[in-house]
């Protein structure tokens, strides 16, 4: 069994015996992946669940700046305390006894230095994830990041830089790549079956959803016993502690989240650009943006929101919460939608339309999690790597700073990565980090 320093809260993993996995060829123990989880909130305990379902990959360790609390979704549990119990509990039903390793940490940096741990999954807050991404590039670790991929444009390109430079496997979680859906609209528009591409369409939602149910507590309140709040706050300013803050809800804070528009930014713009073949490129410029941001003591992202990235192909691509939801490429013979589970097509002979073996094939990636593990194993790049993500979210960021700035026309240069003529605009790019914090790869 483990042993677990009580005032540390680190335990030591136990491998979880190749027997207990229950299937004919199942891995051994030493070839087992090993994962530690960086963020154990409603998102990081649902993608634990994932990973655990595939017998290749073990988790050994979580880490959180929360012990464990409520006002995750649906006022739901989370903190590293929750996500032990339910790993602990998880190999305890494999191996049929008391199981008690996997490790806790309040502080990624030592999680980071474990040898033991092969790849990290980070599902913190937006604005924890450049910092995190780029220091365990550093360690070596393979990386499986939630979206958005960043919270700043200079985030997202050091991200992928770093990715690069420390030769890691990197998923982003955008896992309307891995649906069939998506692909196959994006297949039949890269195939030319909708014509020539003039204007594509993303519906998000609008709103600042109280996920947390703690929409009637934005006073300050006193920190709770267990919850180290700084490091929560991490890079970002100084801001007193009040529930609608923290959790779930920190999306609808620009110092943390872009809101909707980057919440949702990572992934129907991704298929977009995906289906535009504009994958490693952006837009040219941003117009027409219109966002309404309601005064609120802490939620201040947009609530409401409308912008048209164009591109040098002359696509235009339409972000707002009043399109139909998913995604709409609209070409000069007809059009294609897709959306989570489903897609349709103008006409049945461009739905029914076979892709040929001379003709492109995308990425075909059935299960996210899994496609993470493969390739960690293979080495081969994943369906939704760093760069690709970075580019996807930069769209959503140009957006937020157009819409934030009132600004029209905002001039972008997707090679060099700079907003033209414009110092108010660029400076939103990125900001300055709280002490002691950098970024440096």
């Amino acid at each position: 069994m483990s042993t677990q320093d009580s005032t540390t809260g680190v335990s030591f993993p136990q491998p979880v015996p190749a027997s207990a996995l229950g299937r004919d060829g199942h891995t051994a123990p030493s070839n087992r992946i090993t994962v530690g989880m960086s963020g154990t909130g409603n998102q990081g305990i649902g993608d634990m669940r994932n990973f655990m379902r595939d017998e290749r990959v073990q988790i050994v360790a979580v880490c959180d700046v929360n012990r464990e609390s409520r006002g995750y979704w649906d006022d739901a549990e989370g903190g590293y305390a929750v996500a032990k119990r339910i790993a602990d509990e998880h190999y305890s039903e494999l191996v049929g006894e008391s199981y008690n390793g996997v490790s806790t940490f309040t502080d990624f940096r030592e999680l980071l230095a474990q040898s033991d741990i092969d790849a990290v999954e980070i599902a913190t807050p937006d604005h924890w994830h450049a910092i995190q991404v780029v220091e365990a590039a550093k360690a070596g670790k393979d990386i499986y990041c939630q979206k958005p991929l960043s919270l700043t444009v200079r985030e997202g390109r050091a991200m992928s830089d770093a990715v690069k430079k420390y030769g890691v496997v990197f998923q982003t979680g955008s896992q309307q790549r891995s649906d069939v859906n998506f692909r196959r609209a994006c297949e039949l528009v890269r195939n030319g079956r909708i014509g020539k591409l003039h204007t594509v369409r993303c519906g998000l939602p609008g709103g600042r959803p109280d996920f947390g149910k703690t929409i009637d507590r934005k006073s300050p309140e006193p920190i709770p016993d267990g919850f180290d709040y700084d490091m929560w706050l991490g890079p970002a300013p100084v801001a007193e502690y009040a529930p609608a803050r923290c959790h779930v809800n920190f999306r609808w804070n620009l110092d943390y989240s872009g809101g909707q528009v980057t919440d949702w930014g990572g992934h129907h713009p991704d298929c977009a650009q995906w289906g535009m073949d504009t994958e490693y490129t952006g837009p040219i410029e941003i117009r027409n943006a219109k966002g309404v941001f309601p005064e609120d003591p802490i939620w201040n992202t947009a609530t409401e929101y409308y912008f048209e990235a164009v591109y040098k192909n002359g696509i235009t691509l339409i972000i707002s919460d009043k399109e139909k939801p998913g995604v709409t490429w609209e070409g000069t013979d007809g059009w294609v939608w897709a959306d989570r589970g489903k897609h349709e097509a103008s006409s049945e002979e461009i739905f029914n339309s076979e892709i040929g073996p001379n003709e492109i094939h995308l990425y075909n990636s059935p299960k996210h999690f899994r496609n993470f593990v493969d390739c960690i194993i293979s080495r081969e790049a994943t369906v939704a790597p760093a760069e690709i993500a970075h580019r996807s979210i930069t769209i959503c960021q140009l957006g937020n700073i157009a819409m934030r700035l009132g600004k029209d026309g905002l001039k972008w240069d997707p090679d060099t990565e700079q907003i033209i003529g414009d110092d108010e605009a660029a400076a939103l790019l990125h900001y300055k980090y709280r002490e002691p914090w950098k970024l440096e790869i």
